[in-house]
């Protein structure tokens, strides 16, 4: 059996899962421990972006989103999807200052598996990978009929989804971002294998994970038109997120030959 029983639910009410307010209170709690130990503060951006993140996860995991993905709606979950791995480790990496991090590379194993993990190339495969494999129905289906493996998924988009930020958004020069012209070629493929995955589903004749066959209509949407608009949610969102991504890009790099053109042309 899937899904529990449509008694046992209801998307009137807002649900909270104890395991996810553990999980967000550990990050609050490793983040405000972080700041006394090392005595600094972090800016107001970073403390908002921080803050942010923390309620968009507790948001994408509890109340009636998450009721929707796990009980009724097959879309639904591709929207919690994307807020789990596009918005949310976004904003994390956004909020965690450099300093916070720096003194874990002191420790040689860690470097070393730091600077591995941060590569761009390794950052792309490890996010697309779990994205595509998660996808394919055995284990989609697994994770829909088992809550401790639902739990595993969320976390492994969460966390590869942070290292697929980082060759943009890295806080440590130790562990460089990608220059202008590399970061929109990196966001450009990006949007590939994600549109493939996307494609796969959209299109499929047939309904690919029984869950969502056996739930209970909500809004009258048949389980293969639920299948597809959540294929053309992973398909468009998240195709034109990236190409957003690459349009801001753009700019900053057109703003920073600017100044250097301008700087250039000031008399010594």
């Amino acid at each position: 059996m899937f899904l529990h029983p449509l008694s046992d639910t209801s998307i009137d009410t807002f649900s909270v899962h104890p395991s996810t307010v553990v999980g967000i209170l550990g990050l609050a709690g490793l983040y405000i421990w972080r700041v006394r130990r090392e005595r600094r503060s972090p800016t107001p951006t970073q403390r908002a972006a921080f803050t942010t993140a923390l309620v968009g996860m507790f948001l994408s995991l509890n109340g009636p989103l998450h009721d929707l993905s796990d009980y009724y709606l097959f879309s639904a979950h591709m929207v919690q999807h994307l807020a789990l791995t596009f918005v949310v480790p976004l904003l994390l990496v956004i909020g965690t200052p450099g300093w916070m991090l720096r003194p874990a590379l002191t420790v040689p194993a860690v470097n070393t598996a730091a600077r591995w993990l941060t590569r761009p190339t390794t950052c792309f495969l490890l996010f697309n990978i779990t994205i595509a494999v998660w996808h394919l129905p055995p284990l989609y289906n697994l994770a829909m009929a088992n809550h401790g493996v639902h739990i595993v998924e969320h976390l492994m988009f969460m966390t590869t989804a942070v290292l697929m930020w980082w060759p943009l958004l890295s806080p440590l020069p130790e562990l460089p971002r990608l220059a202008y012209p590399a970061q929109m070629l990196y966001c450009f493929l990006m949007s590939i294998p994600m549109s493939v995955v996307a494609i796969y589903v959209a299109m499929a004749d047939h309904v690919l994970y029984p869950a969502y066959a056996a739930a209970p209509r909500i809004w009258g949407i048949s389980p293969l038109d639920d299948q597809m608009i959540g294929g053309l949610i992973m398909w468009i969102p998240g195709g034109l997120f990236f190409y957003a991504v690459m349009t801001v890009i753009f700019f900053k790099w057109a703003a920073r030959d600017a100044d250097t053109v301008a700087s250039a042309q000031v008399p010594a």
